[in-house]
């Protein structure tokens, strides 16, 4: 009878580095995905073959409707070159991505680019969805 009850106080089994693994699993994908940040405006992007994934400081929209989005408040395109210079003040390196619905017209798209570079931002890239997706 004593041999029993030794054999069964042994098979207890020990969960809690079982729960540590998991815990730093879990904080090990956190961390490690990668979350895309969107401009506030739902926007249907063109497709293109040669999209690639870009980690942006800072998303301007352009809608269909002809609107101007900045992290998601409208902005007259006017006075974007403003805005974008003091966001450059503080970072230098500042990466900018205008995602531009399929139907919003090419002149006001056009417009807002040239905003970004009378800013003096070198690093701006168009938004596009890969094909496929």
């Amino acid at each position: 009878m004593r041999k029993t009850l030794r054999q069964r106080e042994e098979m207890e089994l020990n969960i809690a580095p079982l729960i540590d693994m998991m815990f730093i699993l879990l904080i090990f994908f956190v961390v490690s995905a990668s979350f895309v940040r969107e401009a506030g405006i739902e926007v249907q992007r063109p497709r293109a073959r040669t999209a690639e994934t870009k980690k942006p400081n800072v998303i301007v929209a352009v809608t269909a409707e002809d609107r101007v989005f900045l992290e998601g408040r409208e902005v007259d395109p006017r006075a974007l070159r403003g805005i974008m210079e003091r966001l450059r003040g503080e970072n230098p390196s500042l990466q900018v991505v205008i995602a531009a619905d399929r139907h919003s017209s090419t002149g006001l798209v056009i417009e807002v680019l040239d905003q970004l570079r009378l800013a003096g931002i070198e690093n701006v890239s168009l938004s596009a969805l890969r094909e496929g997706k």
